[in-house]
């Protein structure tokens, strides 16, 4: 597939700002199935310095400043980009997820030993008898590994409703649990969540679904925003994704922006400013077929 994408964020603050400083993460990832064109980006106002550079998990992260007064800033990146199926599992790979756990535990390769990064406890996401609990039914004793983690998948999707008036950044994991209700971005820290308590490592992915789907398909959950999802390892394979608001495995639709260990690594856009007092919020994204979007 070809798609033009096109994501702005724009606010409008109360009082003047001074100066900002900003860092956007709306720049999509290299990958084998994602080769995107060089990215047009507008900031308005104009910064005074603009740079480009790859954080810790190989993100790419635009920096920004901006040192005239302004009360409104809008950022708009547009990239063209084409996207292929993912990596295809042989069939032969059927280990169980208990030998997987304690593969990635103790093996001393470089992929195991990047991928325990994940299995650890991060600023949104910590490890919980509690998520152990309901992940359980899906890791039952011998099962492969893969089949576990698309059951989990499926019953998230299938026993929590998309609210989108239900939880902002600062609801607490349990609490989406505790409710069943939530959106993307919660229902991807739950399984990373379940994962990691079951001593499996799992990261956080960023990034966006195609806005109007093919003639006679419905249109997927959280495709006029960004969408999050995540990634689990299967240790001597690589990383298997899975967006557990739909219930299904990551395609051509789903587009990479970032990844990491939850929401807090891979935010569209933060910064600091001098100023500004309160502000309002507008996000549009689009992601149309090239054919479509000429």
């Amino acid at each position: 597939m070809i798609y033009q994408l096109s994501h702005t964020t724009r606010y409008e603050y109360s009082a003047p700002v001074a100066l900002c400083h900003n860092e956007a993460r709306m720049l999509p990832r290299e990958l084998p199935w994602q080769r995107c064109e060089p990215s047009r980006v507008q900031v308005v106002p104009a910064p005074a310095v603009q740079s480009e550079r790859t954080d810790f998990f190989g993100n790419r992260v635009m920096y920004f400043a901006i040192q005239d007064i302004h009360q409104s800033l809008e950022v708009t990146v547009r990239t063209r980009l084409q996207t292929f199926a993912r990596p295809v599992l042989p069939e032969a790979w059927k280990d169980d997820w208990q030998t997987c756990r304690d593969t990635l535990a103790g093996a001393a390769e470089r992929s195991c030993l990047h991928a325990r990064l994940f299995r650890l406890d991060s600023p949104f996401i910590r490890s919980d008898t509690r998520l152990a609990d309901y992940a359980r039914p899906s890791f039952v004793t011998g099962r492969p590994l893969l089949e576990a983690v698309q059951d989990l998948n499926r019953r998230i999707f299938e026993e929590f409703t998309y609210d989108p008036s239900f939880t902002t950044l600062a609801t607490p994991l349990m609490h989406v649990l505790e409710e069943r209700r939530g959106v993307c971005q919660d229902f991807a820290h739950l399984a990373i969540g379940c994962l990691r308590s079951m001593g499996l490592a799992a990261r956080y992915v960023s990034g966006y679904l195609e806005t109007l789907p093919p003639p006679g398909q419905p249109k997927l959950i959280g495709a006029d925003a960004s969408h999050a999802w995540l990634a689990v390892f299967l240790p001597g394979w690589g990383w298997l994704e899975l967006d557990p608001t739909n219930g299904s495995l990551p395609g051509e639709q789903h587009i990479v922006v970032a990844w990491g260990r939850d929401y807090g690594d891979v935010p569209p856009l933060t910064g600091v400013m001098s100023g500004g007092g309160e502000h309002s919020l507008d996000v549009a994204v689009d992601v149309m077929p090239v054919t479509e979007a000429a």
